[in-house]
């Protein structure tokens, strides 16, 4: 709370959202840059009130929802006085495929009535969390992309019971966590859809793109972070093994310049990104949101694994932080979407430019 505390009185907070009715109002290009300082330290994002899921939720609230909803949601949210969660992600399907979903939301009078279940849901085990951003079925017999909606679940609800917290490499997140949720019959004022039954893909497809630049963008911090260890390592004096500096002993030359080289291109790719968003629109930026999120983690892990080589046993153990940062760039493998799903989308993409009409 001091730190957070901290960042208000300079006015370091909520920097992601671009409206600057509730935010700095900074473009996406403007917030990238600060997005990857906040990357370097693994609490800078939440002392600012710009941690994920909270960035995306409150975009989606600000862009979708109705007043009562900014009310009663987004200012707590704004204020940092609560967090929030999104549901989407579910365990008896092939979620790399978003329309793949078998949670339902019923319509019953003035009601929604809720079954199914969701893990993954990132912030639900903090005890901080009180709303779900939630995605369900609503209309099964629609067109693919509009059998989707996308609602406001508060966490007290009743029927909601939290099945078990998932660990990533044996890390729990704690008090964060990633909680798998069964949700039995629970009702929420019909009220608290967001934009309109359908619409629940087109929500999740405007928050998922100002999303993946901030994880990208934090990504390249976790790389910068990760090359400053292997530095420090390669010219430690304490650390002589065979009389000479680790920098100075096999391949490790190589493994600096590689990282330095590959983090750059990782960032201008990003950028560039950024640029095209706030120029053109996520829609004809499509391809180059895909890039970055197959390359930026890719690259850091790559970074990363190589500090972890310099340093040796202490590269894997709680001494360093690297361990932890190996573990969480590989879930942005799998987050919003697996490298296979934004390799596609690049050569179908890149194919159509050259499909005759």
């Amino acid at each position: 709370n001091e730190l957070k505390d901290k960042a208000k009185s300079k006015g370091l907070w909520n920097l992601f959202l671009p409206e600057s009715e509730f935010g700095a109002g900074l473009t996406n290009y403007e917030y990238a840059h600060l997005a990857e300082v906040m990357g370097t330290c693994s609490i800078a994002s939440e002392a600012m009130n710009c941690a994920a899921p909270d960035t995306g939720n409150m975009e989606v609230i600000a862009r979708y929802g109705n007043e009562k909803h900014q009310e009663e949601w987004l200012q707590p949210l704004l204020d940092g006085e609560i967090r929030s969660a999104f549901a989407m992600t579910e365990p008896g399907v092939g979620s790399s495929d978003a329309t793949n979903m078998q949670a339902t939301a019923v319509l019953d009078g003035d009601e929604y009535v809720i079954n199914g279940e969701k893990w993954w849901t990132s912030g639900a085990g903090d005890p901080r969390c009180k709303i779900l951003v939630f995605m369900a079925v609503t209309n099964p017999d629609a067109a693919k992309h509009q059998r989707h909606s996308m609602m406001l679940v508060p966490m007290e609800s009743e029927g909601i019971e939290i099945q078990k917290m998932m660990h990533v490499f044996g890390y729990d997140d704690a008090p964060h966590g990633h909680a798998h949720i069964k949700f039995n019959n629970v009702r929420i004022p019909k009220d608290n859809l967001l934009l309109g039954e359908g619409r629940g893909f087109e929500i999740a497809q405007g928050r998922l793109g100002p999303g993946r630049i901030h994880h990208c963008m934090r990504t390249i911090g976790v790389g910068e972070k990760a090359i400053e260890l292997m530095c420090k390592r390669g010219i430690d004096p304490n650390k002589m093994p065979f009389g000479k500096n680790i920098a100075n002993l096999g391949a490790n030359f190589d493994y600096i310049a590689e990282s330095r080289i590959e983090l750059n291109a990782a960032r201008l790719l990003t950028l560039d990104a950024a640029h095209k968003m706030d120029t053109v629109g996520n829609k004809i930026a499509a391809s180059e949101i895909a890039q970055i999120k197959v390359f930026a983690p890719n690259v850091v892990l790559k970074i990363i694994d190589r500090a972890i080589q310099m340093h040796g046993g202490e590269g894997v153990s709680q001494l360093t932080p690297l361990a932890s940062m190996y573990a969480h760039i590989r879930t942005l493998r799998l987050a919003d979407g697996p490298d296979e799903v934004h390799r596609r989308a690049v050569a179908r993409l890149e194919l159509g430019k050259y499909i005759v009409r």
